[in-house]
């Protein structure tokens, strides 16, 4: 249902079992369980699914090695199960990534890690080749008989210089690992939400709805568009609201104190040179200060991330200009010979991980493991879904969808290990047979082959509904990046409120630096002609991207 008819059935019938306050990763793995298990469940979100801090994550569906320092072998195992399901159930968007560790010592660290582990040291020395080697054979063994991926490999000094002939001479091994890269998590996000409301009946999303608190026993919701204020029922709501969990407590009268969040940011930089001296590879390294960084490629660009500071209000996070000297400085570190300047950053952007709140003397001994928290307010029962992961969203809302089931006397019917996601879905299981499912689709429509490969790589399976469009398949004028039937597509389809949404969650030409003034423009009229807009809505929704971009991003369009 479009977001109208969803507020208006709501007002009918405003009884829910549960209702799920934020639509990030968290929120959206627990509104997919709950709705396959029969589950009435209404999502919300303050602003656009995905748009907060699951929208500025490194890209990567990740294992977490790092967490083995600090005994974390739970977690470890599950994000690497849940990894290799990412690949499997999402392989339009999660592909296998190969990762470099550069590694510049042997010995060092081997005595520092057993005091790590016992919480005993803020961080080890320098971590030599023989802790890497030992804590990727931990890694591979959570693979178990699920292997999706490669197992690690090592090379001398002489052979990684010759397989990165930019890299720094001061290396004495490589260490070759793999994890997942998301291409477009803030797509991959919305599409979970999607299929759960259109393969269930009985679950319903909106975005730009906030929670406002608790009227006696009902629930006091509020339409961020029109200022309406709705009021429904419910036995339970989840808190999936991230670094903002504590905010959302309060309003409904808890005092809680579960978060204490960390800033992250990043960078993307279009330099031609970095991008092909890592390939299609991450470079996943320890920094001279200790912080654990990354090189990863991100179509014909690179991420460079990321830091780990303290922040206190999470509507702050913000790439600093310190941070910013912090990235570029951070790459001759791996790459000496490639310089890196600030004007070819295109793409700026920061989000706060919501790890537990715990009395820790570095942001790195802070556990990234989940858990749920249990309050009550008006015979209504709130779990707070506190940390999380995106490697781990699947099995962390299966946790709370058990939670809630057990409380509302539910039997659990279906599980979504194995569920496809989005243009996943009959997803071609060899390159030879994706390019016969391409060549095919284009045939069959009389479409141009480069034109639908492109939507292919970008969409996966969901190309399908582009090319039986009405609609003559066919590029904006202003660039040749984007077609008027994905945007057409996206704008009928997707649930868009704000061409933002569009930018920076339904596509990925935000963050690539694809966006100027003539595209914009063009954008705003395809996208506006769907959704009804006038000529001043436009103009409004133009200025509206461009304070955005210029505001979080610090880009000008």
């Amino acid at each position: 249902m479009r977001r109208e008819e969803i507020i208006g059935f709501i007002k009918k019938h405003p009884e829910v079992d549960a209702l799920v306050v934020g639509a990030g990763i968290n929120g959206a793995g627990a509104f997919m369980d709950l709705a396959a298990n029969g589950v009435k469940t209404l999502l919300i979100d303050r602003g656009d699914f995905c748009s907060g801090t699951s929208a500025t994550s490194s890209h990567m569906a990740h294992g977490g090695i790092r967490y083995l320092e600090n005994g974390e072998f739970r977690l470890v195992r599950e994000a690497v199960t849940e990894r290799n399901r990412m690949i499997q159930n999402s392989p339009h968007m999660v592909k296998p990534l190969p990762t470099v560790i550069p590694i510049f010592k042997f010995w060092s660290g081997l005595l520092n890690a057993p005091f790590k582990f016992l919480n005993l040291l803020d961080k080890p020395a320098e971590r030599g080749a023989l802790v890497i080697k030992i804590g990727l054979i931990f890694y591979d063994s959570f693979t178990g008989k699920n292997r999706t991926v490669p197992a690690h490999k090592f090379f001398n000094r002489v052979e990684s210089l010759k397989r990165y002939p930019l890299l720094n001479k001061e290396v004495k091994y490589t260490a070759e690992y793999y994890d997942g890269l998301m291409l477009s998590p803030e797509r991959l996000n919305t599409e979970i939400i999607l299929d759960a409301e259109k393969d269930h009946t009985n679950a319903m999303a909106l975005n730009y709805v906030s929670l406002d608190g608790v009227d006696g026993g009902q629930v006091v919701l509020v339409d961020e568009e029109t200022g309406e204020k709705i009021k429904i029922q419910t036995k339970i709501i989840i808190n999936a609201a991230g670094p903002w969990i504590d905010s959302v407590n309060q309003r409904l009268g808890v005092k809680s104190k579960y978060i204490l969040g960390t800033k992250g940011s990043h960078i993307i930089v279009k330099n031609p040179v970095l991008k092909e001296a890592i390939g299609n590879r991450e470079f996943f390294f320890e920094n001279k200060d200790g912080r654990i960084v990354l090189l990863l490629p991100f179509f014909d660009k690179v991420i460079i991330g990321t830091s780990d500071l303290p922040i206190s209000n999470p509507d702050e996070a913000k790439c600093s200009p310190e941070e910013e000297t912090y990235f570029i400085d951070l790459v001759k570190r791996v790459f000496p010979e490639i310089p890196i300047t600030p004007d070819q950053i295109v793409f700026r952007f920061s989000g706060v991980r919501p790890l537990e709140y715990q009395e820790a003397k570095t942001t790195g001994q802070i556990t990234r493991d989940h858990s749920i928290k249990i309050d009550k307010v008006n015979e209504i029962e709130i779990y707070s879904m506190v940390g999380g992961k995106w490697t781990s969203y699947r099995a962390f809302g299966e946790q709370i969808a058990d939670k809630v089931m057990q409380r509302l006397e539910i039997t659990r019917k279906a599980n979504t290990s194995d569920v496809r996601i989005g243009g996943g879905k009959n997803y071609p299981a060899s390159e030879e047979k994706k390019s016969l499912f391409v060549k095919r689709l284009a045939e069959e429509t009389g479409s141009d082959l480069q034109m639908v490969d492109l939507l292919f790589e970008r969409y996966g399976t969901v190309v399908n509904e582009f090319l039986s469009m009405q609609q003559p398949l066919g590029y904006l004028k202003s660039n040749k990046i984007l077609t008027v039937n994905e945007l057409r597509y996206i704008a009928e389809k997707e649930k868009l409120v704000h061409l933002d949404d569009l930018l920076l969650r339904r596509s990925s030409i935000g963050w690539l630096g694809q966006v100027d003034t003539d595209s914009l423009a063009e954008i705003a009229d395809v996208v506006g002609e769907v959704l009804g807009w006038n000529k001043n809505k436009r103009e409004q929704e133009i200025q509206g991207v461009k304070e955005i971009f210029r505001k979080n991003h610090t880009v000008e369009i």
